[in-house]
């Protein structure tokens, strides 16, 4: 009998260190999407902003949605592994805010940038080097050829060489050097590009501490329905909080 209770006592003892560690392990990885617009505001923020709610979980995450700036404090961001900027326009962090995004992403932080998010905090050179570079222009939405230039990383294995969609396609400016490019787009194929024969439109790179990716793709609502952009982001998301 003493034997008995001993042994139960250790087997209650075990469960009790096991089963915190199995339920810490997991734990979704928060990320935070922010979708301020003080320019232009995209129809599909919505869109994008019931992806991230409805799909994260499956994923590995918890997302919190919000257009308030004031959770831009180093407190406010703690918690969180990574910011998504979902079609943000204009000046939309004032510079405290600023200061407190710059110290989450020089301690870790990752960063997603979709669509608009080049359209977003032009005077402030920080951000034009963590984004990769800046909206110039775009023609009128219609189709054109992308061309996937990187299938080893970990967002676009899943792409084909190359496929046709309908974008509102941005000519970029200010782009900035060290970019590990994933998908340009061939400018013969749509009309309204001004870059020339080398047009990106997707990359990632490490910058400042933290890690960063951007992608081109976003204007239309039905974007973030494709389980194939969804791919996309929750993958980059995978890459942007990883420590490897």
């Amino acid at each position: 009998m003493f034997r008995l209770k001993t042994k139960y006592l250790l087997f209650t003892v075990l469960a009790l260190w096991l089963v915190p560690a199995y339920l810490f392990a997991q734990q979704p990885k928060k990320i935070l999407v922010f979708s301020k617009t003080a320019g232009y505001r995209h129809a599909s923020i919505a869109a994008g902003k019931t992806m991230f709610l409805e799909k994260s979980v499956a994923a590995g995450y918890q997302a919190d949605t919000t257009e308030d700036a004031t959770v831009f404090t180093k407190q406010g961001l703690k918690p969180y592994k990574a910011v998504v900027f979902l079609n943000t326009t204009g000046d939309v962090l004032n510079n405290a805010q600023q200061a407190a995004f710059q110290h989450f992403i020089q301690k870790g932080g990752g960063y997603i940038g979709i669509h608009a998010a080049t359209d977003t905090e032009y005077d402030w050179p920080w951000y034009n080097k963590l984004s990769g570079a800046y909206f110039d222009s775009h023609p009128h939405p219609q189709e054109a050829t992308f061309k996937v230039l990187d299938k080893k990383f970990i967002a676009t294995q899943h792409l084909p060489d190359s496929l046709i969609q309908k974008e509102e396609i941005y000519n970029f400016k200010s782009v900035q050097d060290g970019l590990h490019y994933l998908i340009s787009v061939d400018e013969s194929s749509y009309k309204g590009g001004n870059m020339g024969k080398f047009h990106p439109i997707s990359w990632y790179h490490n910058f400042d501490g933290g890690r960063a990716f951007y992608i081109e793709w976003g204007h239309f609502p039905e974007t973030f329905s494709s389980k194939s952009f969804q791919k996309i982001i929750y993958k980059a998301l995978d890459w942007a909080t990883s420590k490897n």
